[in-house]
Formats: C-alpha cells, structure tokens, sequence
C-alpha cells in the first residue's frame, strides 16, 4: 500500500499531538508522509515534531517567530514558512488528507483551501462549520475529498450513519457528559470559577474547551456541526446527558432502531477511524469492559441552566450567518469569564444580546464575510462586558 500523504494543522496541540501518536502506531513513515505541521508560537516544540516525523515544511501562524523557527530547523532540510502565506502553501501541498486542527477562526482559512485544492478534511475545528457551513460543504463537494469528523460525536454519528438509509432517517443525537456542573443548581453556577469550570470528569482537555464543556456551549457548537456535515433539518439534532462518555453519539432510524457508537473516552479512536477511512486500524487504545461498566446513565439537558443549547437552536433556525456570530460572541464572553469580568451564566446572556442584534445578516457569499460577521460579534459582545 502506498503511503498518504498528509498535512497536520495545529500539530502541537492536544488533537495534532495524538495525530503523530496515531501515525506512529500505523506503521510511521511507512505509511504516512507529513507533507508539513503548522503551529503558533511555540516553534521550538514545532520543530521537534517536524524532525522526528520527517515533515517537508515547518509553518508557524506568527510571523514574529519566523526567524526561531528557521533557527531551529537548521541543517534538518525542512522548509520554515510563516504567517497566512505559510499556512496557505501547507494547505495546497499534494495532500491527500489535512488534519484540520487549529483553533478557533484561524483555522478557517487554511482548511478551507485545503477542501478546495481536493485534500480529504480530517475535520477537527468546529468553527469551520459552525461559523462556514455552507462554504465548506460546497468546497468539499467542488474539490472532490471527503470531510471525516474528528470530534468524538460527530465521528460516531459518522461511523453509524447509514447514507443509503438517509431517507429513513429520524434523527441524531448528540451525547453530552453534562460537565462538572450537571448537578449543580441554577443558583450555585451564578458564582463557579474558572478553575472550578475547568474540571471535566472525564476528559483532559486544555481551558477553553473545558470552560465550554461547562456550559455546554462545545455541545451548542457540535448541534450546528451536526447539521450542516450531515444536511439535517434542525429538529432532527438531539442532545442527551450521558456522564459516563461511553456511548459518544446515537442515529435513530424510522423503523425504531438506534444504532450507537462506544468506546473509552479517547480522542485516538476517532483520529485513526478519520485517518484510515473507510478501513478501522488497529490501534492501542483502553476496550471497554462491559461487566466493570455495570451501567449507563441518560437524562434530558436542562436548557435552563444550559442556555447554549437553546441559543443553538436559535442560530440553527435564524441561518445566515448566526452561527459565526454565536461563536465570535461567546469567545469573548469565554475570555472575560477566564478574566473575572463577567459570570458564568453571563457568558450565555451576553452571547444571546449580540445574535439578537445581528439576526439580520445574510448568508455568507464567501469567507470575507465569515470574518466581517465574527468581527462585529467579538466588538458587540466586548462592549457588554464590563471592564
């Protein structure tokens, strides 16, 4: 079998970390060559990674670490680039599949001419399609590849969804773990911290993403995904508290069945199911041990003290560009919890103020308008915060 060729943006965070593990147990050089990683700002563990696994080009998001980066990868025959043109050469490499895994609206573009150039989209960014759905699903039907979700959900909605069943379709629901507040009442979540936000149960994940765990606004971002990476109507997106994280997503079909998706809580599964698609690797992860398990747990979300997912539903049925403006919104309100300058339940109230505001924008003609709509959101939400 020959080798993919594969790029792996944002390479030295958590997901592009457990990329090269992945790659490492599937055989290495062996069967994947690493075209080029991208990074921010920290070039000197960027290098490393580049060497060990023998990447073409190096990238770094900022600019200002160009010359560390071309420091450290003297005499190792590896290209440095930097900055958007960077990320952009990376992107229209002879990739057969890009690891699309930087964070935030950054890695918008970059993964969007990746899709354009035809590269399979190991898809590991929510904004892509929270705030670009549309634009990318019709980049990736133009350029030909095949987007495969790396979220744990939405890979196991994937791997169970039946596409010449699609017409049987009822639904798809989204598990949640119901985060370190599931049982906390209303009162209580008015005065948490963000070091008590951040202590998810039962996955080790960096700040941000844990905070959004908390409040369940990663769920509101994974509702919107799920509709636009599987052409769903918004009423068909469900979501479901399940604290043990075991069953990641469930398809429900018109003749009353339930197919359902399993496995430890390890990011790897799904990294190497995207990888390898449509064949299953062999991998290193934990089995599950169904007589230890003894039970799994259900119960519905409480919109109430988890107004994300309300506020998803309202993006979902406004369109246009509502999920970009969500997103920028809440990412400030995030900051200013992380800072002490607004409440946890805040975060919520003042991303609803600034999609109420912008409700009347229009659809996106291209990713211009993505940015523009999530610049006028991050300005609104700052404006409500207090100082």
């Amino acid at each position: 079998m020959s080798t993919r060729r594969i790029a792996i943006f944002g390479a030295t965070g958590s997901i592009g970390l457990n990329t090269l593990d992945v790659i490492e147990q599937l055989g290495g050089r062996d069967s994947f060559e690493l075209t080029a990683v991208t990074g921010n700002a920290n070039v000197e563990a960027l290098a490393k990674k580049a060497i060990d696994h023998g990447a073409r080009m190096a990238v770094t998001a900022d600019e200002t670490r160009y010359k560390a980066l071309k420091e450290a990868l003297s005499g190792s025959g590896i290209t440095p680039a930097a900055g958007t043109s960077g990320l952009s050469e990376a992107a229209r490499m002879d990739n057969d599949m890009v690891m699309a895994a930087i964070v935030g609206t950054a890695g918008l573009k970059p993964t969007l001419e990746a899709a354009k150039a035809g590269a399979d989209i190991a898809l590991a960014n929510k904004e892509c399609l929270v705030s670009a759905g549309p634009l990318f699903m019709e980049a990736i039907a133009a350029g030909g590849g095949t987007m495969v979700p790396v979220d744990s959900e939405h890979s196991a909605v994937f791997q169970v969804f039946e596409e010449n069943q699609r017409r049987a379709l009822e639904r798809v629901i989204i598990t949640a773990s119901g985060g370190p507040f599931r049982t906390r009442s209303l009162e209580e979540m008015r005065h948490v911290d963000a070091a008590t936000a951040r202590a998810h149960p039962n996955w080790s994940m960096g700040l941000k993403i844990s905070i959004d765990s908390a409040s369940m606004f990663n769920k509101a971002l994974e509702m919107i995904e799920a509709m636009h990476l599987f052409a769903l109507k918004p009423e068909q997106v469900e979501v479901i508290v399940h604290p043990q994280s075991i069953i990641h997503s469930m398809v429900g079909y018109a003749d009353g069945s339930v197919l359902a998706q399993l496995g430890a809580p390890d990011m790897r599964t799904a990294i190497g199911y995207a990888l390898s698609y449509p064949n299953r690797p062999a991998l290193s992860v934990e089995r599950l041990d169904f007589a230890r398990l003894a039970r799994l747990d259900f119960e519905a979300p409480d919109e109430i003290r988890f107004p994300a997912l309300r506020l998803a539903r309202v993006a979902m049925a406004r369109g246009g560009l509502q999920g970009a403006v969500l997103n920028g919104a809440k990412e400030v309100a995030l900051e200013a919890f992380i800072e002490g300058r607004c409440g946890f339940l805040e975060m919520a109230e003042i991303t609803e103020a600034v999609m109420d505001s912008l409700s009347h924008l229009p659809a996106a003609v291209d990713i211009d308008d993505i940015y523009a709509a999530d610049a006028e959101a991050r300005l609104r939400a700052a404006g409500l915060v207090r100082a």
